[in-house]
């Protein structure tokens, strides 16, 4: 591929970009669009009346960048949360890293790339993009020194920033587990693999079982009852019965309660005529469905949760399962009754399914691969030789078909993902997310990267794996030749995505619709932001970043314009569209460091592959020491810092109990412990009205799954 190609792809890829954020700018001032482009605005605050028609709607203005770019960071943690923040986190790392690496590699490694070898200079448009890659070198050139002092310094900067971050996070954090609210996760364990008893009911074991061995703790517990076809019957029933009177209506509102999740507003006051919900609770009572072998145990304080979900309390490690408890509204229900016994068969399942996935995604890879060999793409179709042979034809068909193409196969990949982290059996709608980050994570770096690198047949593929000595040289080889395609990808992947963000696509035809089809009012439904979407994205192109910053310098500041695009585009969705379902306290950046410290050593593993094909033993005996500091300082953060996000300190729990003994606030927080918990679908239309009748002490009801 040559530079023209590439610019008629930017080209393309610019005009795109223009053109729908100029229509967003105009869209978003529209009355019939409100709940497309301010869901989280229009959840908190109420619809607003329709402001009288003028000509200003018809006019593009950049407003919306003005407000994204001011919003602080503060603004950002208090209406998206902290996983918000360490998203936006990620962003603004990798604008500080890759502007550091487009300095220094553009002004340094660049022309010692253009110039590496004698030869005729064409035309700049014209010249082949390897002219600029690592590639144009020649074997034992002296200045090969200059790309080795450029990796010191980027791999350095990373090191340095990421430590930063990281304890940035790390105290962010720790003054959200503190400063937030009393959480009833906090207080809760989740408890699986009761064991069954002819004699006793599941609830009697449970309350018997840390009765005994937790006597000091133990508060309560609550059932968790499987879902039959009677509750069918149950809603029928409720509907007949009817509702009971309201003294009081109210509208909707997006402040919850700090402790069950609930909006305040949204409890039924009763009638004094106990009669109906007296019929009511019968019912339930009678109809409430099988008891599944899972409860939540109620402990008197958040270090005595703690302790009872990390220590194993059975000589049967698959008996007496215990999890801290997610918070209310994070709880995947369907998931609770899964037999603990059929969790490690189920992982299983989906690791298969997920590798024949990974090897049917080779069919669509080895395509786009085709596409951009324009030599093998004529011979292989001789009928279209005289059309590929035309420039715009040939441009737009290796530059920017390609990656159109795997991006489209791409958007199936999440949807997969989620599904098989659901069958894997996770308890809470945020571990479920997360574990389907790291499975398209995976999948991308995979495919978009090594399958692209190693393009060919995949027994071909197979051969160059196998040979473990001899990966840096092949990965050296592969990576300078293929960093047009990861250009292109780049481009279309990155800079069309962000329009395509911001314009809300997909919401905004389905708003249309159900307004202009199906004659109704859009539903206020509100979106949650898709993580387990974006963070690979902003991963995977950190990796291209890394590995191609002293190969194909070129690729920088096409990153840097996708990650300025996203620091503004992702800032407006979290302050107008997204709202915050449940909060994680930050979990992912472990994940978000992991990345980026394979994504250093692997193109410090490349560098050292490229220095021995270029005859420069110096260059690699001095990569060598990188790569073993960068391996080091990544044991010293998952030391110090890692523990962190994978639990709670006690001194930090045991203070807040004893800050909310001496407030008094912990027997209120006991109190409502018991109605903290309940089925969102499944559940009576009162029960948040009726509290805690699903806890065991009282009458012994629970939610349904």
């Amino acid at each position: 591929m040559n530079l023209s190609a590439l610019l008629t792809s930017a080209g393309i890829n610019i005009a795109f970009c223009a053109i729908l954020v100029s229509l967003y700018s105009i869209l978003r001032k529209q009355p019939g669009n409100v709940n497309v482009y301010f869901g989280r605005r229009l959840a908190q605050c109420g619809p607003k009346r329709n402001d009288p028609f003028c000509l200003d709607r018809l006019v593009p203005s950049p407003g919306w960048i003005k407000k994204a770019w001011e919003t602080s960071e503060q603004e950002i943690l208090s209406v998206g949360g902290m996983d918000a923040v360490v998203f936006i986190r990620i962003v603004v790392f990798s604008i500080r890293i890759f502007s550091i690496a487009a300095v220094i590699c553009v002004f340094l490694v660049l022309p010692v790339n253009y110039y590496g070898q004698e030869m005729h200079h064409r035309h700049i448009p014209s010249e082949s993009l390897e002219v600029f890659t690592i590639g144009n070198v020649h074997k034992g050139s002296k200045w090969l020194w200059v790309h080795c002092f450029a990796l010191y310094i980027i791999s350095c900067s990373a090191c340095v920033l990421l430590y930063i971050e990281y304890k940035n996070i790390t105290n962010m954090r720790l003054a959200h587990i503190t400063g937030s609210p009393p959480n009833p996760s906090h207080f809760a364990v989740l408890v699986r693999s009761i064991p069954k008893s002819s004699e006793q009911s599941y609830s009697d074991l449970v309350q018997k079982f840390f009765a005994n061995y937790h006597a000091s703790s133990y508060l309560s517990h609550q059932m968790i009852y499987e879902s039959t076809s009677v509750h069918k019957i149950v809603a029928e029933a409720y509907k007949k019965l009817g509702a009971p009177s309201m003294k009081k209506s109210s509208t909707p509102s997006l402040i919850r309660c700090g402790l069950c999740g609930v909006p305040p507003n949204s409890f039924k006051i009763l009638s004094n005529d106990p009669e109906p919900v007296k019929d009511k609770v019968e019912l339930d009572s009678r109809t409430s469905g099988e008891e599944g072998a899972s409860a939540f145990v109620f402990f008197k304080t958040r270090y005595a949760a703690v302790i009872a979900s990390q220590v194993l309390q059975s000589s049967n490690p698959m008996s007496w399962v215990t999890n801290l408890a997610p918070e209310p509204h994070d709880v995947y229900w369907s998931n609770l009754c899964t037999p603990y016994r059929q969790l490690w068969i189920r992982k299983i399942a989906t690791l298969l399914a997920a590798i024949v996935f990974v090897f049917l995604f080779l069919i669509p890879v080895t395509f786009v691969q085709g596409l951009t060999q324009l030599e093998q793409l004529q011979q292989t179709f001789p009928l279209l030789r005289g059309l590929l042979k035309k420039t715009v034809v040939s441009q737009v068909v290796t530059g920017y078909l390609p990656s159109v193409i795997l991006i489209l196969f791409l958007y199936t990949v999440p949807p997969t993902m989620m599904l098989f982290s659901a069958m894997e059996g996770s308890i809470s709608r945020s571990g479920r997310k997360k574990s389907a980050c790291c499975k398209v994570l995976y999948f991308t770096i995979w495919n978009v990267f090594f399958v692209n690198v190693f393009s060919g047949s995949v027994i071909s593929q197979w051969s160059v794996i196998s040979s473990f000595k001899d990966i840096p040289t092949q990965l050296a080889r592969a990576v300078s030749t293929q960093a047009s395609f990861f250009m292109t990808y780049v481009l279309t992947s990155g800079w069309a995505s962000m329009a395509v963000e911001v314009v809300q696509v997909f919401p905004l035809l389905c708003n249309y619709f159900i307004q202009f089809i199906l004659k109704k009012d859009p539903s206020n439904e509100t979106l949650s932001f898709p993580y387990h979407t974006e963070f690979p994205k902003v991963l995977l192109f950190g990796l291209l970043g890394f590995t191609c910053a002293i190969m194909a310098p070129l690729i920088l500041p096409i990153l840097l314009v996708y990650f300025f695009l996203a620091y503004l585009v992702y800032r407006n969705q979290i302050i107008n569209v997204y709202i915050s379902k449940y909060e994680s306290g930050g979990k992912t950046w472990p994940i978000v460091h992991n990345t980026t410290i394979f994504s250093l050593v692997l193109a410090q593993i490349i560098a050292i592959g490229v220095f021995g094909l270029k005859r420069s033993p110096v260059a690699s005996g001095f990569t060598i020491p990188l790569v073993i500091g960068t391996l080091l300082f990544n044991e010293f953060c998952r030391e110090r810092f890692r523990p962190i996000f994978e639990g709670c300190a006690a001194t930090v729990l045991i203070e807040m109990d004893r800050q909310d003994e001496r407030t008094g606030r912990m027997e209120q927080i006991h109190r409502q412990l018991l109605s903290a918990y309940y089925h969102p679908k499944h559940t009576s239309p009162d029960a948040s009205s009726r509290g805690g009748r699903s806890n065991h002490s009282q009458d012994g009801t629970a939610p349904v799954i």
